[in-house]
């Protein structure tokens, strides 16, 4: 993919650094890949005998040699439990080869959509990308690496942590720049849902469904999301950006993290019930009937069979 030298965009926010923990888990593109928020009260402060036990139990761990301040700053002279656990160092907030990839791929696809809603005569509310290590906050709760990349409705921001492109690469085997790129496309494809009301209907209608037909349902989100994913790729297309085998780099990461394929790689069996995303085969289709098109119209997975 040709991307060094174009725009890059602003809506980035870059939070690596801040905090660190966590690894990856077996689904890159986490439990949804767009979380939807969840209720419940939030409790109001520590109590006096709280307090007084969290300081007790601070100096015991201290006279045991453990630094519990330390812990809490994340500094160590071993290195944080991130690294230690992925094995991979994070970035720094610097703008190297990686953020200059990202923004620029960001300002791909608003410069697609904003055309693409511009002609249908709306207005599209560009989103935020997230950069982070390790794990953050977001208003769809607790952001971490073991979540994988995901998009929340209710900030409108993408979250991203770098390091997954190498995981990406190294432990699902969908190496590539456009296989990356695909990733940020989802993604930006869940913010195109929300704005065009499919995130919403989904999580009101879910409230009232079984956990196998929200999954299905969820499935059929997915797999719109790679569909627009594959809009974005032909307009990328129509501009000269791809090289020799970017498309076959997408479809390959698309088949990489089917349900069936990964769930065949970590269990030994497929559980078709518990399908969140779509297998290989309907994450390629989506993607391709994406990218074929170029129409958003094309991308209708709620109507028929997948």
């Amino acid at each position: 993919m040709e991307w060094k030298g174009r725009r890059q965009s602003d809506n980035i926010e870059d939070r690596r650094g801040a905090s660190r923990g966590g690894g990856f888990g077996r689904n890159p593109f986490g439990g949804r890949g767009v979380r939807i928020p969840s209720g419940g009260r939030r409790g109001g402060g520590l109590s006096i005998g709280a307090i007084i036990f969290i300081m007790i139990a601070i100096f015991v761990l201290k006279m045991m040699g453990i630094d519990v301040m330390q812990m809490l700053d994340g500094g160590s002279t071993q290195g944080s439990s991130y690294e230690q656990t992925t094995g991979v160092q994070p970035s720094s907030p610097a703008d190297d080869d990686t953020t200059a990839f990202v923004r620029t791929v960001l300002a791909e696809t608003e410069d697609v959509w904003n055309g693409i809603f511009q002609a249908s005569g709306e207005r599209y509310q560009e989103p935020t990308l997230v950069l982070f290590d390790g794990r953050t906050n977001s208003a769809c709760g607790t952001a971490s690496s073991a979540s994988g990349p995901f998009y929340c409705p209710s900030d409108q921001k993408v979250y991203l942590d770098t390091a997954f492109f190498r995981q990406l690469a190294q432990q699902f085997g969908a190496s590539g720049d456009f296989a990356q790129a695909y990733v940020i496309a989802h993604e930006v494809g869940h913010h195109v849902q929300n704005l065009t009301g499919v995130l919403p209907k989904f999580n009101q209608a879910r409230q009232s469904m079984s956990e196998a037909d929200a999954n299905a349902m969820s499935v059929r989100v997915e797999l719109q999301a790679d569909c627009l994913a594959g809009i974005w790729g032909k307009y990328t297309e129509q501009k000269g950006l791809l090289s020799d085998g970017d498309l076959e780099e997408a479809l390959n990461a698309a088949h990489q993290i089917g349900d069936d394929v990964l769930q065949k790689s970590g269990q030994g069996y497929v559980v078709p019930d518990s399908f969140t995303h779509g297998t290989a085969a309907q994450r390629m289709k989506w993607f391709k009937r994406g990218f074929d098109s170029g129409k958003y119209n094309a991308c209708d997975t709620f109507s028929g069979a997948i």
